[in-house]
């Protein structure tokens, strides 16, 4: 609780963060796995809006997203692989911006009804080798099409494995994919967790 209390703190100065950030229990990820990648899409203007949707560079979690995505790096790690990270924690006002831009639930959670990412418990992912490079899956990330369907199947033997190992391994240790976007796994129980606003 230490480091979300100061990290908290630290983005409040910094960002204009609300004092409900210091009761949501949010990390960074990387105070729990070091050697996890992170690439912030929407902390820079590479992705889908070709804008900068956030300006911090932490990835956020809450910590209850942490502690199990520690057990998935271990796991993958014992298989020569580790977890990359493009998005956790997103402001309501992102998701606001992302749901004027894609009003369709299949790929952008309603804000009305919340939202997944404003609760930090859903991370976008994939998988990445020892040497940080990325693995062959179906789609890119944020690919508004079938090929980001986990049941999508008109790709190659490699893409379809890799998407397959990303979710038994995120499954087995207490994560949820979501049906049209193979990237992105919510923490079971998802829903009882309050948006932070």
């Amino acid at each position: 609780m230490k480091k979300c209390l100061s990290l908290c703190t630290l983005l409040t100065a910094l960002v204009g963060f609300t004092p409900s950030l210091l009761s949501a229990e949010l990390v960074d990820i990387q105070s729990f796995i070091p050697q996890i990648q992170v690439d912030l899409k929407y902390a820079t203007s590479d992705n889908f809006t070709g804008q900068v949707v956030y300006d911090f560079t932490h990835c956020l979690v809450h910590k209850d997203a942490a502690v199990k995505l520690v057990h998935v790096q271990e796991e993958l790690e014992g298989m020569g692989l580790g977890l990359k990270i493009w998005d956790g924690f997103r402001p309501m006002a992102a998701q606001w911006k992302f749901w004027e831009l894609v009003p369709d639930e299949r790929y952008v959670s309603n804000p009305r009804k919340g939202g997944r990412h404003t609760r930090g418990t859903a991370v976008d992912i994939t998988l990445i080798t020892k040497d940080g490079k990325e693995l062959l899956m179906p789609s890119a990330f944020d690919d508004f099409s079938e090929k980001a369907h986990r049941n999508y199947r008109e790709t190659s033997n490699e893409a379809i494995q890799n998407r397959e190992l990303l979710e038994k391994v995120m499954e087995k240790h207490g994560f949820i994919g979501f049906p049209s976007e193979w990237w992105h796994f919510d923490l079971i129980g998802w829903e009882n967790y309050p948006p932070v606003e």
